[in-house]
């Protein structure tokens, strides 16, 4: 096993020795150990300390945007990485309660700003809120384009891409690379539409229900299939 974050896919793949790759998965969402560890600070039901870091060597935490980021560069956050339409009253409000600590405090915060009439929603009303935040510290959007700027320097000709997206901005950056590949020759759509979990699937994982997959083979190999599903 080799870890690394994978925006450095290429380099950590040929330090490997290994041979082209014919097949790449990649899993964009947290996992569950993560989501449950209050300590990481990912969850809104925990109450933790405001971290949201994937690794160690990140050097800006949650706690850190939270608490010294200007009300302005928060509100854009919030709503470029999440689309949260009230984003400039979230953020008005976090710097009026500073300083924020802990997660749950932060979830209050949060619930507290957005007015009573758009809590008509199934979501938990800081979940916008949290996400543009893990993005953020995490730079998740940077090295997602990263790795796929170099997913098909890995891959054999004829190897599969599948990646996993479980918000519509990762979604987006996969369909437009995914798309420009196809158009450019470089590779051939498996999955000319997002596909989603079946709803058995939901009911034995419920983190499962916003899971988009979408998949890709690069071209080049003898046999190679240009037809897609879904």
């Amino acid at each position: 096993m080799i870890e690394g974050n994978f925006s450095q896919l290429d380099a950590l793949y040929r330090a490997s020795g290994l041979p082209p790759a014919d097949g790449l998965i990649a899993d964009l969402g947290l996992s569950s150990m993560q989501l449950d560890d209050a300590a990481r600070g990912f969850s809104f039901y925990l109450a933790g300390p405001l971290d949201m870091r994937m690794g160690p060597d990140a050097e800006t935490s949650a706690e850190d945007w939270v608490n010294f980021a200007a009300e302005k560069e928060l509100a854009d956050v919030i709503y470029k990485f999440s689309e949260e339409r009230h984003s400039r009253r979230i953020a008005r409000a976090i710097v009026k309660a500073r300083p924020i600590r802990t997660t749950t405090e932060l979830a209050q915060v949060v619930t507290r700003a957005i007015p009573s009439r758009a809590g008509l929603h199934q979501i938990h009303p800081a979940t916008r809120t949290f996400m543009a935040l893990r993005l953020a510290v995490n730079q998740e959007l940077e090295n997602l384009q990263a790795l796929l700027d170099q997913t098909l320097g890995v891959l054999a000709p004829g190897g599969r891409a599948v990646f996993i997206a479980f918000h519509s901005l990762e979604d987006r950056l996969v369909k437009q690379a995914f798309r420009r590949w196809h158009q450019e020759g470089r590779a051939h759509l498996l999955t000319k539409h997002v596909v989603r979990p079946a709803e058995t699937e939901i009911q034995a994982n419920p983190r499962s229900r916003s899971a988009k997959l979408r998949a890709t083979e690069k071209a080049g190999a003898e046999g190679s299939r240009s037809g897609h599903r879904g």
